[in-house]
């Protein structure tokens, strides 16, 4: 009989420290614990969030502003290496689960910056980057940009993000990574399928104008 109620206690004791840690786990992000945990990031992505748009290699993102669902998954799947990057990879294995949405509620909640990399493009070049975001080019089957990301590709949800006002060597980069196969992560492979259909000049052009638009305000 004792033997029984050291059973029943240990199974109450186990079954408490599972609930516990289920809800420990399931915290929501938090800003201010975020915000030591981007130490590690700003070396890239700038100390508010702006990242940098470097013609001559990487770009790195703008992450400020953008949905913090989205951000989190994105390091998860750089962690899981069903995003791949070079860059990426050994930052996203530093962070725990916790870690990954403090980071993401912080960047979020920060005020979005402005784009680079499309100040020198001329009429003709944005001119067809402003159809291909708004419009689409049907005759080659590409689905505007703002079907997904939403009016002025400013973001939809958690899946869509915000692409207005991102640097334009991080978007052109990205375009050809799914062109290539490089990247899947994204949902059906739907950006895939767009990409490929893609010419090296449309992506320029595409990425040009979207650098040059005003980000969603949070």
């Amino acid at each position: 009989m004792h033997n029984n109620r050291n059973a029943v206690g240990l199974g109450l004791l186990l079954a408490t420290g599972l609930v516990h840690g289920a809800a420990s786990a399931a915290q929501p992000g938090d800003a201010e614990r975020g915000e030591a945990v981007a130490a590690v990031c700003t070396a890239c992505h700038q100390a508010d969030g702006s990242g940098m748009n470097n013609p001559q290699g990487e770009s790195w993102p703008r992450l400020a502003g953008l949905d913090a669902v989205y951000l989190a998954k994105q390091l998860h799947d750089f962690k899981s290496g069903e995003r791949r990057n070079a860059t990426m990879q050994p930052f996203a294995n530093m962070i725990d689960d916790q870690q990954i949405d403090d980071v993401a509620a912080y960047y979020s909640a920060m005020p979005p910056t402005a784009g680079h990399g499309g100040e020198q493009a001329d009429d003709a070049l944005l001119a067809r980057g402003e159809q291909l975001a708004e419009r689409g080019d049907w005759d080659d089957y590409i689905v505007s940009c703002k079907s997904c990301h939403g009016p002025g590709s400013t973001g939809v949800g958690e899946t869509f993000p915000g692409i207005a006002g991102q640097h334009a060597g991080y978007i052109a980069a990205q375009l050809n990574a799914w062109k290539e196969g490089e990247r899947d992560n994204d949902p059906q492979n739907l950006m895939g399928a767009i990409a490929t259909r893609m010419s090296d000049e449309d992506i320029q052009a595409v990425s040009a104008w979207l650098a040059n638009q005003t980000p969603a305000e949070k």
